[in-house]
């Protein structure tokens, strides 16, 4: 049943138009309760709850030449709901990519409408040294690129992290070129409609969505893939992947030590595989840095050390002046054989008693993720790792499912 018919040239003229950005959201929320379904030069509204998509997609036409949010946020935060610290942190992984395409402005959007604490992000670097909002170097699994027979030469072969790939990697295209490819789901299994619809954002235009946002939301960006990225990209002003990334978010005033006044204004984590990266960067920025731990059998980028030697008590002495926390991939705190739990590491036990907070990766709803012991439903897997594991945060991709889950189980005092 259609409810409303809303002109496409109105919209384009309301998000043209000099609102003030607290009331655009507003009314990006009420217009866009549902995806529009494009017909005929209109969009049609339908009833039922859902995220700010319809003038979103308005923009995949014109995005290549200017931002999707005017640049710098002119969001105040006076009037805004603070960040709630009373309760582990829900970490929107990649956005809502549980339901919208990875990384894109929508899926953060919808992170935040479903109550998202922090918004994570992987950032690496477009041809012409434009950073950019992606998870993967190579563009292929989560982009068109393979549909534009324009950009068919761009082919190539990389070492990636000590491995041969091949495919379309961002580095081989500008900004511009990168603007004309559409996202899509990762995983066939998820819905696959909203593939094509929307644009890669800039590192600049994903602060702006949490800035813009109607109550205090952090972000949690990662330097992605640095060892790659510096090989390929040269700056004119001589300056490293790193220092690019530092300077974006100064410019957006992100500064602070975890909650500090400066931080809960602009609550940020910094986060990397590349513990060398977090080093480099500890004398630009004293923001709060997670370093990341894959699987402990792997090399990380930037050593010879595997995860198992980056995870002994003595790497994790030397690297806690540094970090305020470890991000590690959950199977290495807990193991899984044939599907099923094992014995639980001392992992969080060992981070936990240098004051090192614990961020785990990834909690995803499909029955495929799920260990045997939660019996399909994820609320018994986000009651293991908060109340017996005893983690401070978790990276989700679906948001809402954890956000209800905490709402049951620990709501949040009413003045928060």
């Amino acid at each position: 049943m259609v409810n409303n018919v809303v002109s496409l040239d109105k919209l384009k003229a309301f998000w043209h138009s000099e609102v003030h950005d607290e009331q655009k959201w507003a009314v990006n929320m009420k217009l866009l309760r549902a995806l529009g379904m494009f017909a005929g030069g209109v969009f049609l509204m339908r009833s039922y709850d859902f995220l700010p998509l319809l003038l979103l997609s308005l923009l995949v036409a014109n995005c290549a030449s200017r931002p999707l949010y005017r640049l710098p946020s002119e969001a105040k935060h006076a009037t805004k709901k603070p960040l709630q610290t009373s309760r582990p942190y829900n970490l929107a992984h990649r956005g809502s990519n549980g339901e919208l395409p990875e990384e894109t402005a929508p899926a953060y959007m919808r992170a935040i409408e479903e109550g998202a604490d922090f918004i994570e992000t992987d950032i690496l670097s477009s041809k012409d040294g434009v950073l950019i909002c992606h998870h993967d170097v190579n563009l292929d699994d989560t982009t068109d690129v393979a549909d534009h027979k324009e950009f068919a030469d761009r082919k190539r072969t990389y070492e990636v992290q000590g491995m041969n790939m091949t495919g379309f990697f961002t580095v081989d295209f500008t900004l511009k070129e990168l603007k004309t490819l559409g996202a899509k789901q990762r995983y066939p299994f998820r819905d696959q409609q909203y593939n094509g619809k929307f644009p890669i954002i800039t590192f600049d235009e994903y602060i702006s969505i949490a800035l813009d946002a109607p109550r205090v939301v952090g972000i949690y960006p990662e330097i992605k893939n640095p060892v790659f990225i510096n090989q390929q990209v040269k700056w004119a002003d001589g300056k490293k992947f790193e220092d690019k990334f530092v300077e974006t978010l100064e410019k957006y005033g992100y500064k602070g030590s975890y909650m500090s006044e400066d931080w809960l204004k602009q609550p940020i984590f910094i986060q990397s595989f590349a513990a060398t990266s977090l080093v480099y960067i500890s004398s630009m920025t004293d923001s709060p840095k997670l370093f990341l731990i894959d699987d402990v059998t792997i090399l990380t980028e930037d050593t010879n050390k595997t995860y198992a030697e980056i995870t002994s008590d003595a790497y994790l002495d030397y690297i806690k002046p540094y970090v305020i926390g470890i991000g590690p991939w959950k199977d290495t705190i807990v193991p899984v054989s044939n599907n099923r739990l094992m014995t639980p590491t001392d992992l969080v036990a060992r981070a936990h008693s240098r004051n090192l907070q614990v961020h785990p990766y990834t909690y995803r709803n499909e029955n495929q993720f799920l260990h045997l012991e939660f019996n399909q439903d994820p609320y018994l897997e986000y009651d293991y790792w908060l109340n017996k594991i005893g983690v401070d945060g978790l990276f989700t991709d679906f948001t809402g499912s954890l956000h209800n889950y905490q709402e049951l189980k620990s709501p949040l005092p009413q003045q928060q």
